[in-house]
């Protein structure tokens, strides 16, 4: 039987330092149902499931295996039975949500994607705020995010609707779409290279499912158009590692609308307000009316649309972030990290300690 090489699905040896821990293997999740995972391995795939000191020493559930996430398994097949979890490979990104209802748990809903394409329609679903919020999003969880602009046939004034999306997307590629042509998907292709992990976000309808069969070479995935109410309908049912043809992989993902600013990069989807605050008179400025405000001065110079401020505003009050400047929201965000370890002081001494053992 051949072997799967575990690079072709994003595997890279210098990964871990101290790679593979003894008798222990190495795979990758590719589907998830329920409590049961399908694992691909360098023999193959599998059906597996967590360990049950990994359940019971598990606190969220983002400490659970996600599609995507590499983990150690007690064997590379399932000839014995479903193979056992024993833990999972740090994410180099992770796309995360809340758990529903009143609690304070967290789900992840896709690991270890390199590059996710924020797609948006240009008819009736253009959204200039929806891709700011999917930015911040894409930008804190650690992947590349590149915006789509999907159903190009079918725009009006398209130059002018790329000019205002560029202006909301800074630092991001931004790419032009007709999924419905032969040739309208093939810019996305170049940032689909062998052993990268790709995903489409988005609203239901935009055209996701029909560029992910378009990579494929077939209808694997179905698809609907949106609703007369531009209020789409899910139509991958399910989250799933993809290979695709020529090497890569795509994470089809359903429910990535439900996913929360509790982690949100707002430094990067907003560069131009925080540079522009970094001038502003006063440290705590709220931009709002105070004197000196640079914020308020570019608005009044055409330089700053009203409408991203408030955008602004918005996503920083959602995400817990109300009342912070850039760098507090940053010591925020670490101190939330650490906060397992008893603090960050705590997490370095830690490391420390750590160092000293091994060496």
């Amino acid at each position: 039987m051949d072997l799967v090489n575990m690079a072709d699905y994003g595997w890279v040896a210098a990964w871990m330092s101290g790679g593979v821990p003894d008798d222990l293997y190495l795979g990758r999740i590719i589907t998830q149902s329920k409590d049961l995972y399908r694992v691909v391995s360098e023999q193959g795939e599998m059906t597996a499931e967590v360990a049950g000191k990994f359940r019971f020493e598990a606190r969220l559930g983002s400490d659970f295996p996600a599609v995507g996430d590499f983990v150690w398994m007690d064997r590379g097949h399932d000839l014995e039975g479903h193979a056992i979890i024993h833990g999972v490979v740090p994410r180099r990104s992770a796309f995360i949500r809340r758990a529903a209802g009143r609690t304070q748990d967290e789900q992840i809903v896709a690991a270890n994607i390199d590059t996710v394409f924020i797609c948006m329609a240009v008819n009736n679903d253009f959204n200039l705020r929806r891709v700011e919020r999917y930015l911040a999003i894409a930008w804190d969880s650690g992947a590349l995010p590149v915006v789509v602009l999907t159903k190009a046939d079918l725009a009006e004034d398209m130059e002018s609707k790329v000019s205002q999306v560029q202006a909301a997307a800074i630092g991001a590629d931004i790419l032009v779409t007709s999924s419905m042509s032969e040739d309208g998907y093939t810019s996305i292709r170049h940032y689909i290279q062998p052993g990268k992990t790709v995903a489409f976000i988005g609203s239901s309808g935009v055209g996701k499912s029909t560029l992910i069969n378009r990579l494929l070479g077939s209808e694997a995935l179905a698809t609907r158009e949106t609703r007369n109410d531009d209020k789409g309908r899910h139509t991958t049912t399910r989250r799933e590692l993809i290979r695709l043809p020529g090497g890569g992989m795509v994470v089809a993902t359903p429910g990535m609308r439900e996913i929360g600013l509790d982690s949100a990069d707002l430094t990067r989807t907003f560069a131009e307000i925080d540079e522009l605050a970094s001038q502003c008179r006063f440290s705590d400025c709220t931009h709002q009316q105070e004197p000196g405000c640079a914020v308020q001065e570019a608005i009044s110079a055409g330089a700053v649309s009203p409408e991203r401020l408030e955008s602004y505003q918005k996503l920083k009050k959602e995400a817990r972030y109300e009342g912070l400047n850039s760098r507090e929201i940053e010591n925020t965000k670490i101190k939330e990290m650490f906060a397992g370890v008893g603090g960050y002081k705590n997490a370095r001494r830690w490391a420390k300690e750590k160092n000293k053992k091994e060496h």
